[in-house]
């Protein structure tokens, strides 16, 4: 398969996970929850953390208590519940397939397709724990796996990440963010067998939160913030 049609695959897919019925868009809310319950706008009963889940109680038409733990979901009230946990706090996360149109967003503007965009990097494989800070300002340590050297604009870079599953996963920023495209995007790529990776920046994507301010995704760090620019891949969502 050449290069345009890959692409394009991969464009028809990333469409459908963001803009599907329960896709990324389609978050309301993520409501933080505490050992006392509360009631949440929207949805019927009591809500509370409790034994390292989600609990609701006092649901009408439930017999008992619904529990979530993270990563679960259950239908409720025409919407999708989700149970979410970040550091040891939990959350319910909405999932609601009109919020995208609420928000009044309905597609993502991108860069034209670039082959000079596929760049060869040297992986350096090392881990290392670095300072994160999420767009909510939570504050955490993350663990890197690898420094993938680049040369961008004859200039060098380097894109610490962290290894998922037989992919790298980075969040960078560069010369186009916060003007051309939005403040910072993300990156996966294969994790290759030796130390020679093809980091293919047309695939570069928006982060969760440019979909949902109820996203808590985490910035880049330091040494992935570029003065470079990346005109490729994702830029915006309108």
């Amino acid at each position: 398969m050449d290069l345009r049609a890959a692409h394009e695959d991969w464009v028809r897919e990333r469409e459908e996970r963001v803009w599907g019925e329960r896709g990324i868009a389609s978050l309301a809310a993520t409501h933080w929850l505490w050992t006392e319950p509360l009631e949440l706008e929207g949805l019927p009963g009591r809500w509370c953390a409790r034994d390292g889940v989600v609990v609701g109680e006092a649901i009408d038409g439930l017999d008992g208590e619904l529990r979530l733990a993270p990563g679960e979901e259950a239908e409720l009230a025409g919407v999708l519940l989700r149970g979410f946990e970040r550091d040891g706090s939990l959350a319910l996360r909405v999932l609601d397939a009109g919020a995208a149109a609420r928000r009044g967003v309905s597609r993502i503007a991108r860069f034209p397709l670039d082959p000079a965009a596929r760049v060869p990097g040297v992986v350096r494989r090392r881990t290392s724990e670095q300072p994160t800070t999420s767009v909510d300002g939570h504050r955490a340590t993350g663990e890197f796996d690898a420094i993938v050297e680049l040369q961008l604009d004859g200039e060098s870079v380097a894109l610490a990440v962290q290894e998922d599953d037989g992919w790298y996963f980075a969040a960078f920023s560069d010369a186009t963010s916060g003007a051309e495209s939005h403040p910072f995007r993300f990156l996966r790529f294969p994790v290759p067998e030796g130390e020679h990776a093809v980091v293919d920046f047309n695939r570069a994507y928006l982060p969760p939160c440019a979909f949902s301010d109820h996203y808590v995704c985490v910035l880049p760090v330091p040494g992935n913030r570029w003065s470079v620019p990346v005109r490729a891949g994702e830029r915006v969502v309108e």
